[in-house]
């Protein structure tokens, strides 16, 4: 069963789909730990609090990736039945380390396997200008083999990556932008970087359409950010989500980053934190990250056609409940797949975006409210903090500040692939060997 709630903020009014008794399709009743549809099928508690998590998407590679403090660990999936943490990494002289890390992501290229891991150190802690650290993981589950190829350090943004995104370019090249405190988001080519000179894999980077930069006393452009192909237009797409709003702009000239259009002014938005469209790139999800602010749903179609020149209104929004704080969130078309500060692993349907409606959910802590930023766990951040999906056969994961790695199933959701729907097949997974779905195959890079 669900109700339609009148959500207000500001003076804008907009229905929110809740789950309020049953989820759909499912036997669950409010008050239960989960729903009938969602099953753990992996669980291994960690004694280190854990943020983002990323999953690699070949089926021979069962390895899923956690960052967290001052390090983070490598969970083999080989045997969900008995997964396991493979490895685990701290760096040199942990303890005087102030700050994490926060932004692990994975790249294939010519053959060989990255792990790039963003890290986030105060500005006078030891290592306080290190954006992120680069391993060679082509020979796992050998251990042995993990070897670091390359560390980027940016003085002119300490303070770190707060955020990185891994993509493959309709050019060719295997990137990863990243985040820092400074107006701009940064473009690494992965095979430059582990050339030796990790300086000149800088090869681009996006601005911010934002004026002002003293934006709540900082002076990062952007949080998290999403790269994807639009077929239609062959245009590479790079959706960023900082001060001020979201902002998407054409990076398929990396050197020449065009602005398409902005959602800004929207009620109760000074700051955007995540933004993750559909795989048409028409319709998108919006995070801010504040308690009791849903997840809002954007159409950019008027942006994008040039009808207006800015976005200000949602068409819909979804919240687990009043009081929560959604996250990170993963969209496969029609589901999004949602970790929640308080609310857990939570998962809905956007086929109608101005009616989203909640289908499945996992609370993790039962009996346990971490409502939003939690005081009471230092390091932490409520609990389930990241998730991410594999498209193969559907396996979702999420990681947990408190509770470590979880790993669940979807009844019905086997996997995902948009031509199935009649779609784009695009999403945060990336086509390593094949460059984006649409795209005409690139000039070979030198």
């Amino acid at each position: 069963m669900r109700r339609a709630l009148l959500f207000s903020i500001t003076g804008l009014s907009f229905p929110i789909a809740i789950l309020v008794g049953q989820a759909n399709g499912s036997a669950s009743v409010a008050g239960t730990q989960a729903s009938a549809n969602i099953h753990v099928v992996a669980h291994i508690p960690l004694a280190r609090p854990i943020a983002d998590i990323e999953i690699e998407q070949e089926l021979g590679r069962p390895y899923a990736y956690l960052s967290g403090e001052q390090g983070f660990v490598i969970v083999s999936l080989k045997d969900l039945a008995h997964a396991k943490v493979l490895y685990e990494w701290h760096i040199e002289n942990a303890a005087l380390h102030q700050g994490s890390s926060l932004a692990p992501v994975y790249v294939k290229t010519k053959g060989r396997y990255y792990f790039f891991d963003g890290f986030q150190f105060r500005p006078g802690s030891p290592d306080g200008d290190l954006g992120a650290i680069i391993w060679d993981v082509t020979g796992l589950p050998d251990t042995s083999k993990i070897r670091e190829v390359a560390r980027i350090r940016v003085p002119e943004a300490p303070g770190g990556f707060h955020e990185a995104r891994s993509y493959k370019h309709s050019n060719g090249q295997s990137l990863v932008f990243s985040t820092s405190e400074s107006p701009v988001a940064r473009v690494w080519d992965i095979d430059r970087v582990v050339s030796g000179d990790p300086k000149s894999g800088l090869v681009g980077t996006v601005p911010t359409a934002w004026n002002d930069s003293s934006y709540m006393g900082r002076t990062r452009g952007y949080h998290d950010m999403y790269m994807g192909y639009e077929p239609v237009t062959h245009q590479d797409r790079f959706y960023g989500a900082g001060a001020g709003g979201y902002y998407v702009y054409d990076v398929t000239d990396l050197q020449n980053p065009k602005l398409l259009t902005s959602i800004t002014g929207m009620a109760g938005v000074g700051r955007g934190h995540t933004f993750t469209p559909d795989p048409t790139g028409r319709y998108a999800v919006l995070e801010t990250e504040y308690t009791y602010a849903p997840l809002r749903i954007v159409d950019m179609k008027p942006g994008l056609d040039g009808t207006v020149k800015n976005i200000s209104r949602p068409i819909g929004a979804w919240t687990a409940s009043w009081n929560g704080l959604p996250h990170n969130h993963e969209v496969r078309w029609p589901y999004v797949f949602v970790s929640t500060y308080g609310d857990e692993f939570q998962v809905f349907n956007m086929m109608d975006p101005t009616n989203p409606y909640t289908v499945g959910y996992y609370d993790t802590s039962p009996g346990t409210e971490y409502v939003g930023r939690d005081g009471r766990c230092q390091g932490c951040f409520g609990s389930t903090f990241g998730v991410d999906v594999r498209n193969a056969d559907g396996l979702i994961v999420t990681s947990d500040s408190r509770f470590g790695f979880w790993a669940f199933h979807m009844d019905g959701f086997d996997g995902w692939n948009g031509h199935q729907w009649g779609i784009p097949n695009v999403s945060s997974a990336q086509d390593w060997d094949n460059g984006p779905d649409g795209a005409p195959k690139p000039a070979k890079i030198s």
